[in-house]
């Protein structure tokens, strides 16, 4: 089907993402100017999929007729599904929705052909790894090691109901989905971008080690306002965290019991309640796989290989959609805020630009209405606004 497409003049054909991307890669070639696709739409719409068939479709036009799987054009390929492992998850709308943006720029030569990529990534919804509600998952990198048989036994791990992280929702699968068969995808796709076998054994053992972080609690210490690891299960996930992680037993009790407040005199011990040490815990669990999302981009980026002398690049970014939950936190705020400037851009080049220069043309025309979101958008960016506060 994408041959159909190569070449032809928007709009000869059907409607199809392959003629928006086969239009832009033209227009990169004919006027040596580097393009951007923006996919965009509500939560659950299909951009993810979009963008995949997109970067599909420039493989295929820019990619050499032989491939082997360490090639460019692979690399980029095989990056969505790791991706997808470590930053998408179920939500109510979809089974597999993003949960952080991304904009990948694809780097072509002066011929035309793939030279080099480039992924960069926003908004990663950090809450999720500590925090979900019925009938959501988190990310399905969890779930998939879980599943993993001998390779979860490794790490002690067992079914994803007996995880604190994982059985807030009783959602474990997806339909027409097997997690152990997702969970050697994902390792293939770990081969093919070139991440090491040491390497994907630290990644596996950081994630095992979340859980394991997740399922310690606490009860009241000897003081007021004390806490301590509450009994023998949350200290054999405690000695597993250490142990997975490499550190000290002792100091990651510490960590997560006590606070450090750093004066002029020197270090207060400040002991915390059960409470604040369970928020410790999953403060920590998000700064670990934060990191450990951002390691595996920055390596993608590594392996790819970006092309500093390349001609022109195309980019295409894929971001959540709106969102509108029963609870709802910062990161849909950022979310919906990022989403109303995307539409103001369409707004202003669509709608304000076009209208603009068919009054200086004098063009006799139909006025189209449309709701402007210039309003919103002040009300958040402008001084002494929401952003101010």
């Amino acid at each position: 089907m994408m041959e159909q497409y190569k070449g032809v003049q928007l709009g000869e054909l059907s409607p199809h993402v392959f003629a928006v991307a086969d239009a832009s890669y033209r227009a990169m070639l004919n006027d040596s100017m580097s393009q951007s696709i923006l996919v965009s739409g509500e939560s659950g719409a299909g951009k993810t999929e979009t963008t995949k068939l997109i970067m599909r479709y420039l493989t295929y036009v820019g990619g050499r007729a032989v491939l082997d799987d360490r090639s460019v054009e692979q690399q980029v390929l095989e990056s969505n599904p790791l991706l997808e492992a470590f930053g998408n998850a179920k939500t109510v709308r979809n089974d597999n929705s993003s949960r952080f943006g991304k904009f990948v720029e694809i780097q072509f030569d002066k011929s035309g052909r793939i030279s080099g990529a480039a992924i960069r990534t926003y908004l990663l919804e950090r809450s999720r790894v500590v925090q979900i509600t019925d009938p959501e998952r988190n990310f399905h990198c969890f779930y998939q090691l879980c599943a993993s048989g001998k390779d979860a036994e490794l790490y002690k791990l067992g079914h994803a109901s007996t995880f604190h992280y994982l059985n807030q929702s009783k959602t474990y699968e997806l339909e027409g989905i097997n997690n152990e068969d997702e969970y050697w995808k994902t390792k293939r796709a770990m081969d093919i971008v070139g991440i090491s076998r040491s390497d994907q054994d630290a990644i596996f053992r950081t994630l095992a080690a979340i859980l394991h972080l997740g399922n310690i609690e606490f009860s009241p210490g000897k003081d007021s306002d004390s806490s301590k690891i509450k009994d023998s299960t949350s200290n054999f996930h405690l000695q597993m965290t250490a142990t997975l992680l490499m550190c000290d037993p002792d100091l990651l009790v510490s960590s997560l019991c006590t606070r450090s407040i750093h004066t002029n005199e020197g270090i207060i011990i400040k002991e915390l309640d059960c409470a604040a040490a369970a928020a410790n815990r999953d403060a920590l669990s998000k700064t670990i796989y934060a990191r450990l999302f951002d390691w595996l981009v920055e390596n993608i980026n590594k392996s790819i290989g970006q092309d500093v002398d390349s001609k022109a690049q195309i980019g295409v970014l894929d971001i959540y959609g709106f969102e509108s939950f029963k609870h709802n936190s910062f990161e849909q705020f950022c979310i919906n805020f990022a989403n109303e400037k995307l539409q103001q851009h369409f707004n202003e080049h669509v709608f304000k630009m076009e209208q603009e220069e068919y009054k200086s043309e004098k063009i006799n025309w139909s006025y189209i209405e449309f709701i402007d979101n210039q309003d919103m958008l002040d009300l958040i960016e402008k001084h002494q606004c929401t952003d101010d506060v």
